[in-house]
């Protein structure tokens, strides 16, 4: 079992205290009821300046971490980097941010090794395309499950090393058949994609969803992690930047329910489909391996 250092118990207190003072009065005016739209089961905040940009830092033996926010599709991109070596992996990148992303990247003194996506998003074009055509020697990594093509194909259990550190890969489909949940070594991070949002999953009504195979994901492969360890999910409709393994075990709202109970919940929620479903997919389907 990992052992959480006080630093993340720190880091993760912060992190939910600062977005809690920033968005209370969104939250207060969204009650929590599903929204239309979206690829994770809501939609994006109304007003455009609402939330800026989100970016935190976690140094942690060595971690360099950026947690980023694209607006229009409420898309969170994660940035992690090896302090000494200077190896970096990005996760979920939006196409519409490659440049402030490159920008950081560059501003860090990083050299970015993969841009790894959690899944074949439905809301957005991914940013790996753009990414790989400026930077030299960048793979592109997704789900084999998925059907998209890429550099790297993975597998359950599979690692993506980057200088001391290393993420390993758990297969979480039910939202999609290609999702994944990328944990840090330690356990002390996940980043979930669309499986598993803050008091939410991804909803399970198109590109195979499937309500009882997302149930055991979650069940079998997140909350079978460390109460501690953090959980950065790909998207989030109400300003919160993360939870807790523990938190969502007690507190989701849909995956603390049965699984009868989680399918007919999944079943009735009557969203639109992503605005951008029919542009995003058939470019997300080459995931960076051609100009987007």
């Amino acid at each position: 079992m990992c052992v959480v250092r006080p630093a993340a118990r720190a880091l993760a207190s912060a992190l939910r205290q600062r977005a809690a003072a920033s968005v209370s009065g969104l939250a207060a005016t969204r009650g929590g009821r599903p929204l239309p739209g979206g690829d994770g089961g809501g939609s994006p905040p109304g007003a455009a300046g609402c939330r800026s940009l989100c970016s935190r830092i976690a140094l942690r033996e060595g971690l360099v971490f950026r947690q980023l926010y694209e607006s229009s599709s409420s898309t969170y991109t994660y940035l992690l980097a090896d302090s000494n070596s200077a190896e970096a992996v990005i996760i979920d990148p939006v196409l519409e941010t490659v440049e402030r992303d490159l920008m950081l990247v560059s501003q860090l003194g990083l050299t970015l090794k993969i841009a790894v996506n959690t899944h074949c998003h439905a809301d957005h074009i991914t940013g790996s395309g753009r990414l790989k055509r400026q930077v030299s020697g960048l793979r592109s990594a997704i789900s084999r499950l998925s059907g998209a093509s890429a550099d790297l194909l993975l597998d359950d259990g599979d690692s993506i090393p980057f200088g001391r550190h290393v993420l390993t890969v758990r297969e979480t489909p039910g939202h999609t058949d290609g999702c994944v949940t990328l944990v840090l070594g330690d356990q002390s991070l996940a980043f979930t994609g669309d499986a598993l949002l803050i008091r939410g999953c991804g909803r399970t009504d198109f590109q195979q969803g499937c309500a009882n195979r997302l149930y055991n994901s979650v069940h079998q492969k997140i909350f079978t992690l460390p109460d501690q360890c953090l959980i950065y999910p790909a998207h989030d409709y109400k300003g919160q930047t993360v939870s807790t393994v523990g938190e969502e075990r007690r507190f989701n709202p849909r995956l603390t329910r049965s699984r009868e109970e989680f399918i007919d919940i999944m079943n009735n929620l009557n969203l639109e489909k992503p605005a951008k479903i029919d542009e995003a997919v058939p470019a997300n389907l080459v995931c960076g391996l051609h100009d987007i």
